[in-house]
């Protein structure tokens, strides 16, 4: 009941009226379950996606945001539960496992779960490998992979920012994609690498984003190691030394 709330008369009209959400290809997502799988630019694509279709739409989310004491901890279970978001099954072996666990129950439901391949925000606006746990899922529970693109949430919420500017989100989706023809073939490597491939080019064929073939974690470390390795090398050098062009030139000037 939460959920409808926030969705068609406090949360969502909001979003609309401020963002004005625009919607692309929702007559692809079907009546029945149904993966979302979507690119990931902002922690506010959560609440764009379902924003633009009638049907409920559910995401994974740590356990802890549910199971937190105290008031506090109440209204934050409140929320997420009312948002669409349910907890990671910790029966699972691993986190992994245990979203996926939630994720068949959202689906055996007659559901639309939503899933970010990438498993995290993309830092720099860049698309990443996808895992393969989005190729399992669709796998073991044997419904389509709807491919799902959003555009725009990055400027709304930038990365390492609470807010950005205000603009026009697009939320695009894609034709199902049946992968029924591999049924029974949920352990092999090979074919759950080649499932999650064509839907990470389905995705960056509707977002238009620069496709990196590495994941997005590992990018975001290499990123940070630069970063650190530049700070320490300008640490480093001596006092006046400004290492460019312009400051062998102002050094020329002055003498």
């Amino acid at each position: 009941m939460f959920y409808w709330f926030l969705k068609f008369f406090a949360l969502g009209p909001l979003l609309k009226v401020v963002f004005r959400p625009q919607t692309e290809g929702a007559e692809h997502v079907p009546d029945g379950p149904a993966i979302l799988a979507s690119n990931h630019l902002s922690y506010a694509d959560w609440l764009f996606v379902p924003l633009t279709l009638p049907r409920r739409v559910t995401f994974v989310a740590k356990a802890e945001y549910f199971t937190s004491p105290g008031i506090k901890g109440w209204f934050q279970k409140q929320f997420f539960t009312g948002s669409g978001q349910v907890p990671i099954d910790r029966s699972g072996a691993d986190a992994a496992s245990g979203a996926l666990l939630s994720a068949k129950r959202v689906l055996a439901d007659g559901g639309l779960f939503g899933i970010y391949p990438e498993g995290t925000r993309s830092h720099d606006g860049r698309l990443y490998r996808g895992k393969t746990g989005v190729a399992r899922l669709a796998l073991e529970s044997g419904v389509p992979v709807v491919p799902t693109a959003v555009v725009g949430t990055d400027v709304v919420a930038p990365p390492g920012k609470t807010f950005g500017r205000v603009t026009r989100p697009v939320v695009r989706f894609g034709r199902p994609l049946d992968f029924s023809r591999y049924e029974g073939m949920e352990n092999d490597r090979y074919i759950l690498r080649s499932i999650t491939d064509e839907i990470m080019y389905e995705i960056m064929r509707l977002s238009g984003q620069e496709y990196v073939d590495m994941y997005a974690t590992q990018a975001k470390e290499e990123s940070k190691r630069l970063e650190a390795e530049a700070r320490a090398a300008a640490d480093a050098r001596p006092e006046g030394e400004s290492g460019g062009a312009g400051g062998a030139g102002e050094q020329k000037k002055a003498s």
